[in-house]
């Protein structure tokens, strides 16, 4: 992974444990994540504006992959409410992030790219996934089965396969808008307008989720009482997942980019127990520090 994407990347970090920490501490449900979501994508306009020949080059497939990607961010924001409602971000946040590590590493190997993933890269993945069994426990004596069976653990993981489904989708997406003669030389211009165009499909999916679950007089209640935050937060989720798409030029194996963003789960944890005053016991703290290694193993390992 090039020095680039580890900057870009890093910068991503800080700004999307930033906007769950602005989420979890207004309590947000499905219309909370549909408002932000479509302040976050007029923002990115004026980038379809600048650059119309990115949206000409979008071919049929690509569209059926927005449609598909727009799908997995709704589960994910979707899954991040739920498990927000019901237990403590710095356990909600680290959880919801770690699995798709792991589960992108299963997915190289199986798609035949197991070159593209060093052995000390897939060492620090199993790393993060592993540093978040200890994050529920106050006892290093409470590793029960029944401990992750509770609504919090069931939405994480609910938003964290949403995650490990977008990251692939996007991953095959840019790879073929960058193949284009159209894009070369523009490719983060193309990017942002790739963003902008998912922020539409994702908003169009949480609007179906939103009218399925009843919520539609919830989205009265985030605009007038919390269009402050929710319009920071949605800006901050677009900019954070722009800079994660345009790292994606700069990784070898997507793995590496979804391992590494894992940075910002310790920066989440701190978060919660700092401001939110969460529960800080050690083995929640064991588990940060281990999901940290993890994280830096990621870093540094190249094939």
């Amino acid at each position: 992974m090039q020095p680039t994407a580890i900057v870009l990347l890093v910068i991503a970090a800080f700004a999307h444990a930033s906007w769950n920490f602005l989420g979890k501490s207004r309590s947000p449900g499905i219309a909370f994540f549909l408002v932000a979501t479509a302040a976050g994508t007029c923002f990115l306009f004026p980038a379809v504006l600048y650059r119309t020949a990115a949206t000409a080059s979008f071919t049929a497939e690509v569209w059926l992959l927005l449609l598909g990607t727009g799908f997995c961010q709704a589960i994910y924001f979707s899954g991040l409410a739920g498990a927000y409602r019901s237990g403590h971000m710095s356990i909600a946040y680290p959880l919801a992030r770690s699995s798709p590590a792991i589960v992108l590493l299963i997915v190289a190997f199986m798609l035949g790219r197991r070159h593209e993933v060093s052995w000390v890269c897939a060492a620090g993945i199993v790393c993060v996934v592993g540093g978040c069994f200890f994050l529920p426990m106050k006892f290093f004596s409470d590793f029960r089965v029944k401990n992750y069976l509770n609504a919090t653990c069931l939405f994480a993981l609910m938003a964290a396969l949403g995650t490990a489904g977008y990251s692939l989708i996007d991953d095959h997406a840019l790879r073929i808008l960058r193949s284009f003669p159209i894009n070369e030389g523009a490719h983060t211009h193309t990017t942002l307008v790739y963003t902008f165009w998912e922020g539409v499909f994702v908003v169009g999916w949480l609007g179906i989720f939103n009218l399925a679950s009843g919520e539609w007089r919830a989205i009265k209640g985030v605009v007038k009482g919390h269009t402050g935050y929710v319009v920071v937060a949605g800006i901050a989720i677009y900019i954070t997942y722009a800079l994660v798409l345009i790292s994606m030029k700069y990784a070898d194996n997507v793995s590496y980019v979804v391992g590494f963003r894992q940075l910002s789960i310790p920066l989440g944890a701190l978060m919660g127990i700092t401001f939110l005053r969460e529960p800080r016991p050690l083995p929640k703290l064991l588990g940060v520090a281990i999901i940290f290694a993890g994280v830096v193993m990621v870093a540094a390992g190249r094939n």
